[in-house]
């Protein structure tokens, strides 16, 4: 699985040496007084970047650009794929230059990398877990505030696939839209005419809450995926059969590791999952200088 090509992201947020730039300043500030006050400024050395468990490595991309700002002088051999599954004691990088600048750009590397690896080690948990389904798994918008570039990343890595990546980039009209615009058929109207009004191809995709809503949508139309939000997965199914592949299925809320195959075997085309991004646990990853 190849990383976004992030030259192709519709992205409004911080670029990556923007973002890279702005969180140095936040970790070392007017300097690392640290590293100041007991290394010698002219010493070299090599360290080692080795992943302390099982999974699936990203940021491996980010790292180097860190290491490149930090100090583009630091000579850096990236020895794995991105999303490569890796294992315990698994060195994935060597760096070798100025120690000073290795320890500058220690912190930001690990903490990219660590929660990069694990949005995508658990992404591949939940794609491994539906495989053979046909159902294919999305992240959301559930991200930490300006990380979601490289969560998303990481979600793709991991063998995901991309949902919209902000408010910008498609209409997806939740329970709070439908209700405030005064039902499924006057939002889905409210839409269409504001794409067509301002010239905008979006895709269009609305939130059902039960099968009364998904009839309302069939008969109405003009939309290009059906939300199923917390629908068991007896529901689900029968929604699906209703549904009949006219329009793109999309099943969301309450999805879980231990139960997303049963959502997958309904026949659904996707599968959000704000766990994704939100509730991993990093993949530890330490960085080592070399003695």
């Amino acid at each position: 699985m190849n990383p976004i090509d992030i030259s192709t992201v519709p992205h409004y947020g911080l670029s990556i040496s923007d973002f890279i730039r702005q969180a140095l300043l936040e970790d070392i500030g007017d300097g690392d007084h640290t590293s100041l006050s007991t290394i010698d400024p002219d010493s070299k050395g090599k360290a080692r970047v080795m992943v302390k468990e099982d999974g699936v490595i990203a940021g491996l991309v980010v790292a180097d650009q860190v290491l490149n700002i930090v100090d583009s002088s630091l000579v850096v051999k990236v020895l794995v794929q991105e999303g490569a599954f890796v294992k315990q004691k698994d060195v994935v990088m060597e760096i070798e230059g100025s120690v000073m600048s290795m320890l500058k750009a220690e912190r930001l590397l690990l903490n990219c990398m660590q929660r990069m690896s694990g949005i995508a080690s658990l992404t591949k948990r939940y794609v491994d877990a539906v495989k053979g389904t046909g159902a294919k798994i999305l992240d959301t918008r559930k991200t930490t505030p300006n990380f979601r570039l490289f969560e998303k990343w990481a979600v793709s890595l991991g063998g995901g696939v991309n949902h919209r990546f902000g408010l910008y980039d498609m209409i997806l009209i939740k329970d709070n839209h439908v209700d405030a615009s005064g039902g499924i058929k006057k939002a889905l109207q409210k839409a269409n005419d504001y794409l067509k009004s301002n010239g905008k191809e979006l895709q269009i995709e609305i939130e059902t809450r039960n099968l009364d809503e998904v009839k309302q949508v069939l008969e109405f139309g003009k939309a290009n995926r059906i939300l199923l939000d917390n629908f068991t997965p007896e529901l689900m199914a029968e929604a699906v059969r209703l549904i009949h592949k006219r329009i793109e299925t999309e099943a969301s809320g309450g999805i879980t590791l231990e139960n997303v195959r049963k959502y997958a075997e309904t026949g659904v085309d996707y599968i959000s999952a704000g766990a994704l991004t939100h509730s991993y646990k990093s993949l530890d990853i330490s960085m080592k200088i070399a003695k």
